[in-house]
């Protein structure tokens, strides 16, 4: 039996997979429907728009921008 914690990080580690591919393949709608509704940690945000600056994807680099940082 898993715990509710458990099942809730690995819904965050499949939905920041899905995001990371989608970001991979220039899918601006994708993206625009996994990004989060609320902050997002530093480092995760960090590396999401260098992933975006390898495709030079400027929609998405700029969509990943715009999401506010946790402190």
């Amino acid at each position: 039996m898993t715990s509710s914690k458990q099942d809730q990080n690995e819904h965050g580690i499949a939905h920041f997979a899905a995001l990371k591919t989608a970001i991979a393949n220039g899918e601006e709608q994708t993206v625009k429907e996994l990004l989060p509704t609320g902050p997002m940690q530093d480092l995760e945000k960090d590396y999401l728009i260098e992933l975006a600056k390898l495709n030079n994807n400027r929609t998405i680099i700029n969509l990943l921008q715009n999401i506010p940082s946790k402190d």
